[in-house]
């Protein structure tokens, strides 16, 4: 029997549908929340207010294009956490009650574990064990994937993520929202050992990206009571040299990793994944050490129903359900569905 899924992403801003059958992903709507550019940040309440806009569109969409009815569907996947209250509320709540309506099985998704599972959307295709760095704007891991659903973190961030980083330098620099996309171009046509930055190292397998920004700041007001053009003459400078420094403790933790538990297949995931200044310093170093580097394509790297589909069908395979009251979380960890 042929095994259709709907899973519904809505976590932060980006309200996703996607159809997955018989663990082939047919499609993967995105409907973006524009309305946050003029606050520079995202807004809880704004974006909740979009999903309840955007889902219904999206989800008819996503049915639309897969070809398979309502009838067809075999089970409703839906981000359950970490991720904005808010926002988690009104997806979670859209997905029970659409299961309860079709008498359909229900299935509660972390959402970091789905970014992971996204590079088994399309080939090629890393084999287990292996090593996931997760980078967004909310979270930093470097997470053991023995399974599709065995999962360990064995390093993550003790304060800020590697994403906030990259998008509080954006916001000192006056860079538009989303800032870390912009750094990025800009620091392609930079010198990334043009100015120095700390590059900090916890002991273990952790991260600590609270000291760069703090770094930045300071070295940002002082340069600019010298020369206020200083950011508007040196901005490609400044960005490659930032972005140097944080991809820089991103790599030294995934060597570190890598070793530790012998593992030579090193996959990306999450938003900042996209960045292709940390693409390129990861192939770079996967040539050197004989990596073999897995990264999704960047429709997949960012917040998407697909990987939430993907997730959906391994725990269906498994009879991995959940009842119709199960509540959001916005702190649901990896290998924690309670």
């Amino acid at each position: 029997m042929t095994v259709n899924i709907l899973a519904i992403e809505s976590s932060c801003d980006e309200t996703s549908a996607s159809v997955i059958s018989d663990g082939k992903v047919l499609n993967n709507i995105i409907a973006t929340q524009s309305v946050h550019e003029k606050y520079g940040g995202v807004v809880p309440e704004l974006a909740s207010r979009a999903h309840q806009q955007h889902l219904i569109p999206t989800i008819h969409e996503a049915l639309s294009q897969s070809g398979i009815s309502k009838a067809e569907l075999s089970a409703v996947a839906f981000t359950r956490g970490p991720g904005l209250l808010g926002s988690l509320l009104v997806g979670g709540s859209f997905a029970k009650a659409f299961a309860f309506g079709l008498g359909l099985p229900l299935i509660e998704v972390n959402h970091m574990e789905a970014h992971i599972l996204a590079h088994f959307i399309e080939d090629p295709k890393p084999s287990f064990p292996f090593i996931c760095l997760t980078v967004s704007g909310g979270h930093t891991q470097l997470v053991l994937v023995r399974d599709y659903l065995d999962m360990e973190v064995v390093g993550e961030t003790l304060d800020d993520a590697v994403g906030e980083a990259f998008d509080k330098t954006a916001k000192l620099l006056g860079l538009p929202y989303p800032g870390g996309p912009h750094l990025d171009k800009l620091a392609a046509a930079g010198d990334p050992h043009a100015f120095s930055f700390p590059v900090t190292s916890m002991k273990g397998l952790d991260f600590s990206f609270s000291g760069i920004k703090t770094a930045v700041l300071y070295f940002l007001r002082d340069r600019l009571k010298e020369d206020p053009d200083f950011i508007k003459t040196r901005m490609a400078d400044i960005c490659a040299s930032v972005q140097f420094s944080l991809i820089s403790m991103l790599m030294l933790k995934v060597k570190k990793a890598a070793a530790t538990y012998g593992v030579s297949q090193i996959a990306i995931a999450g938003g900042v994944s996209a960045n292709r200044g940390l693409r390129q310093t990861l192939t770079d170093l996967a040539e050197e050490m004989g990596w073999q580097v897995f990264v999704p394509r960047l429709e997949y790297c960012t917040d998407n129903a697909a990987m939430i589909a993907m997730a959906g069908y391994f725990k269906y395979q498994r009879g991995i359900f959940c009842d119709l009251e199960v509540s959001p979380s916005a702190k649901m960890k990896i290998g924690n569905n309670d």
